[in-house]
């Protein structure tokens, strides 16, 4: 019975390595279009524009605080994600390699060990490359939404 679990958890492990490779792949090039969007932005504000609560705030002045807090919370949330499942994703894709690796190590076939080996690491690496880029634009980013709320704040003063 035990062994018949535990070839069943290692068949469903496997079934999972392909789904979280391209989970891997498809966020490491979201990972990119988050740092052009963010380039894209740096340049904007450089000229006075790129301030997104500033613009709702402008479009719409009856919107609250809490309002303008929820817009900023949705403009990081799939960046957010993204930095955050990353990792895990990676950690998946190199944990389900192992099994096959090990086993081919205790077969005596080196060169499957090295294939299985090269597929865990190149997921964990490129998964961690994807989860530091969307980290990083998030930081900024949360940054910048927070000096746009106290300007907004300061916004209202002015009008009050």
């Amino acid at each position: 019975m035990s062994n018949l679990v535990e070839t069943t958890m290692y068949q469903i492990s496997q079934i999972f390595l392909l789904p979280t490779l391209a989970l891997i792949a498809i966020l490491f090039l979201y990972a990119f279009w988050v740092l052009g969007e963010f380039a894209v932005l740096a340049l904007r504000r450089r000229s006075g524009a790129g301030r997104p609560l500033v613009s709702h705030f402008v479009r719409a002045p009856q919107l609250s605080p809490d309002e303008l807090d929820v817009l900023a919370h949705k403009a990081l949330e799939v960046p957010r994600i993204a930095s955050r499942v990353t990792p895990m994703l990676g950690l998946v894709a190199t944990m389900i390699p192992m099994g096959p690796a090990l086993k081919s190590l205790s077969d005596g076939n080196l060169a499957k060990v090295s294939d299985n080996l090269t597929v865990a690491f190149s997921a964990v690496i490129l998964a961690l490359i994807a989860a530091s880029i969307t980290y990083w634009v998030v930081n900024v980013r949360r940054r910048w939404l927070a000096e746009e709320l106290l300007e907004i704040e300061a916004l209202r003063g002015v009008k009050a």
